[in-house]
């Protein structure tokens, strides 16, 4: 039986995906134990801190630190993040994408801290935001960002006092990190577009600290007070988007 047009069409289509495939698992073997170990670092010190073996501040530093070694072309290609970019980014604020870690080789899917990659179009923005009893690490993987820092200094009903801390563009490599008593509010808005950041984050570290809270959105742009403290109102996600996304 001669081969149809069709049938011809659909083998070298089936070829190029074999070929895509055993490209993909061939890189990822190769990468898997510098990147596996990178992540297996993180998860220890995500556990170190967990059990009070390094407070916020050590655990930022040691991040900062890790997020600095690592092979990001390899991070890069093992989180894929070529498939997250094929995804439409929204017109107003971030794309959050997960990923399963135990899909990637010898790593557990449920490593002991968080993780997500965000992606903005020129001008948009992860949102100016705190958090209560979380840490989290970024590090740029594409594009460029405007990232703003501030310190969390004074929780009142309707507005926070906030100290700006940073206040700088970040490149692909360049990492930021926050806890309660550091950095705490962040907000970062891309300055090109199909910009990129990676990000780890833990929950409820310290119970001493009371109960996480998701995300504490406030309008950075608020009046100047005494002390160079910025008077921070309150705002829900919506308003936040609005202004800021």
């Amino acid at each position: 039986m001669t081969p149809t047009r069709r049938d011809l069409l659909g083998a070298l289509v089936a070829y190029g995906l074999i070929e895509t495939c055993w490209r993909r698992d061939l890189f990822a073997q190769e990468v898997r134990p510098t990147v596996d170990a990178w992540f297996k670092e993180l998860g220890e010190m995500s556990a170190d801190l967990r059990g009070r073996k390094l407070t916020d501040l050590q655990f930022q530093e040691r991040m900062e630190a890790l997020y600095r070694r690592v092979d990001l072309p390899a991070l890069c290609r093992l989180i894929r993040l070529d498939e997250v970019e094929r995804r439409k980014l929204p017109d107003n604020g971030a794309l959050s994408a997960g990923f399963d870690l135990g899909s990637t080789g010898g790593l557990p899917a449920a490593p002991g801290f968080g993780k997500q990659i965000f992606g903005c179009g020129r001008g948009r923005s992860i949102v100016p935001h705190g958090h209560a009893n979380m840490c989290t690490g970024f590090i740029v993987l594409k594009g460029r960002w405007v990232g703003k820092h501030y310190d969390r200094v004074e929780t009142a009903a309707d507005h926070y006092l906030i100290r700006p801390t940073i206040d700088k563009e970040f490149g692909p490599g360049e990492v930021s990190t926050i806890s309660d008593h550091k950095d705490n509010i962040h907000w970062f808005r891309a300055a090109t577009d199909g910009a990129y950041i990676f990000n780890v984050h833990l929950d409820g570290y310290d119970p001493r600290l009371g109960a996480g809270s998701g995300r504490l959105y406030l309008d950075p742009a608020g009046e100047r007070v005494a002390g160079g403290l910025v008077k921070a109102v309150k705002m829900s996600s919506a308003d936040c988007h609005r202004k800021y996304g």
